[in-house]
């Protein structure tokens, strides 16, 4: 008996590294995967449908069972695709994995409005574009998991990537609304802040001033396993960070008790007054989470 048997999995961006992991284990533990890449180099440009038609090939001569979609997840009529190729083949959508990406990175000064665009246009459009037809389909048919893939570069914030970080602040945003209105609909949400070394990421700087330390795609993998199983229970609305250097572990918001100013007449110098009350110390900062 496999974690996931009876149960349909759509992942995007699942040609090759993060995503083709997640399709490939999911097969194995028994889903039936919907394996979408628009395929192209990882700046976005072109397209490529072998990608995806190969990772498909490779979990049915194993004995699973998949499709390859080609779509465009930054369009509605792509996410719509992915969503109906779900329904066209295998009957349900249980477990969606937005994990589709590009990278189009340069110092904020240098960028421009066409990368910024399509930054945003892949990663949180997308994002939307295969979450709606999915999120009302669970609704209406007992609920189901989605896995939204963020970044510490969004979290926390990395050099370089302002266009990237943007969007995947702005995907934690979605999935913060999506598990308070998918509660009441069994809909449980979760948002991935991974780090891999994968085709995006190898000539990253973080990457390349440590060596071997960064996971593989399959090292990423069983932490979404776990997300979309029942071994995670009823938890919705949480960030799980999973890196090699940083391990495993919860990333959350946090917030001072405060300092609460009467209703009227405080002045800017009270903020510097009661600053131990409304600013984390020195020593709270260096337990928090950090980029790689």
């Amino acid at each position: 008996m496999g974690l996931l048997d009876g149960k349909v999995a759509l992942i995007t961006g699942a040609g090759g590294g993060l995503g083709e992991a997640y399709a490939r284990l999911f097969a194995r533990e028994g889903a039936a995967v919907v394996v979408n890449d628009l395929g192209g180099p990882r700046d976005g440009s072109g397209s490529d449908l072998s990608m995806a038609g190969q990772v498909a090939a490779a979990i049915m001569a194993e004995g699973g069972r998949a499709v390859a979609n080609g779509a465009d997840i930054s369009t509605m009529a792509g996410g719509q695709s992915v969503f109906d190729d779900a329904i066209r083949h295998f009957g349900r959508a249980d477990i969606l994995v937005n994990n589709a990406g590009i990278l189009r990175d340069q110092t904020f000064a240098k960028s421009s409005e066409a990368d910024w665009d399509k930054g945003i246009q892949v990663h949180l459009k997308g994002t939307f574009c295969c979450t709606l037809p999915v999120f009302r389909w669970m609704r209406d048919n007992g609920g189901g998991v989605i896995v939204n893939t963020s970044s510490t570069s969004g979290l926390i914030g990395n050099f370089g990537q302002s266009n990237y970080g943007a969007a995947k602040g702005g995907i934690w945003g979605l999935s913060n609304v999506l598990a308070v209105e998918g509660r009441k609909y069994n809909i449980r949400v979760w948002t991935l802040a991974p780090g891999a070394l994968t085709r995006m990421t190898a000539d990253l700087p973080r990457y390349k001033e440590n060596p071997g330390a960064a996971l593989t795609p399959e090292g990423i993998a069983p932490a979404v396993l776990y997300m979309v199983s029942h071994l995670s229970g009823d938890q919705t609305g949480k960030v799980l960070g999973v890196s090699g250097p940083r391990g495993v572990r919860e990333l959350r918001m946090m917030e001072m008790d405060g300092w609460k100013p009467p209703s009227s007449a405080w002045r800017p110098e009270d903020i510097a007054v009661h600053a131990e009350e409304i600013f984390f110390s020195e020593a709270d900062i260096q337990k928090s989470a950090r980029r790689f």
